[in-house]
């Protein structure tokens, strides 16, 4: 267990409104949002971060936990006088939240995990990836990663997209990469899917080669209160490619009374 960080934060949006926290995924930064944010905006009060070794965050040095990554957030709400919160997150921000979810409920409102999953064997897969990372950068990893964030169809047509996600990814700092790999090598939350009592909104991108709908299927099914939404046509960054679906969605979900 290492200290908490002060992660870097951006709020916008409306000052008096419920506040939700936008958690990104491996390899983004805070703007992975950006198709959500005028939605958002106009209910919300907006509070997009960096994951600890991500964008403009403090990238200690490794190994993390996932405690650690949820001990940042329960840091950034305390750092903000915030008492409760929306949490959102996708991916390695899924993860997050549903272990502050877990942990922590009487800081939580409503839970909504985007293409994320309780468990990502194989252990080994992530190490490795750690492993090249801190040998070659992750500038060596950005295309592969890419290429499962947006379906074929997406990337050849929007080739813009494609460039400026394969710069976030290779902007990302190599340890901070890293270790947060290898918080998803170590993690295991399946444990806590039963615990997380608020309602629960699970999103999966049809087409996502790396958390398939049946890892959204299983929180969705575990936590206590669930629900399953697959988006068509969508990959491993399903907010990006279809916010046209998942905005409403989303904001559906937030709130319900």
């Amino acid at each position: 267990m290492s200290a908490p960080v002060q992660v870097h934060a951006v709020v916008s949006g409306r000052p008096d409104g419920p506040t939700i926290v936008l958690s990104n995924s491996l390899g983004s930064t805070h703007r992975m949002w950006d198709a959500q944010l005028a939605a958002l905006e106009a209910r919300f009060r907006v509070v997009r971060y960096d994951t600890r070794g991500h964008g403009e965050s403090p990238v200690p040095k490794g190994p993390y936990t996932i405690n650690d990554l949820a001990d940042d957030v329960i840091a950034l709400l305390d750092r903000l006088d915030i008492e409760r919160a929306h949490l959102v997150g996708l991916s390695l921000g899924g993860m997050t939240m549903m272990r502050v979810a877990a942990r922590n409920p009487e800081r939580v409102n409503r839970v909504a995990l985007f293409c994320t999953g309780a468990q990502l064997p194989p252990r080994e897969s992530w190490l490795d990836r750690a492993a090249t990372v801190r040998e070659q950068g992750t500038g060596a990893v950005a295309e592969s990663v890419v290429q499962r964030w947006f379906t074929p169809e997406y990337l050849s047509t929007y080739g813009e997209s494609r460039k400026y996600h394969e710069d976030m990814v290779a902007a990302t700092p190599a340890e901070g990469y890293a270790s947060c790999c290898e918080v998803i090598a170590e993690m295991d939350l399946r444990g806590d899917l039963p615990s997380i009592a608020v309602p629960t909104l699970a999103i999966a991108g049809s087409d996502d080669p790396a958390t398939p709908p049946a890892k959204l299927e299983e929180i969705a099914a575990n936590v206590q209160n669930g629900r399953l939404l697959v988006v068509p046509d969508a990959a491993h960054l399903a907010n990006a490619q279809q916010p046209d679906i998942i905005n409403p969605a989303l904001i559906e979900h937030l709130e319900q009374q």
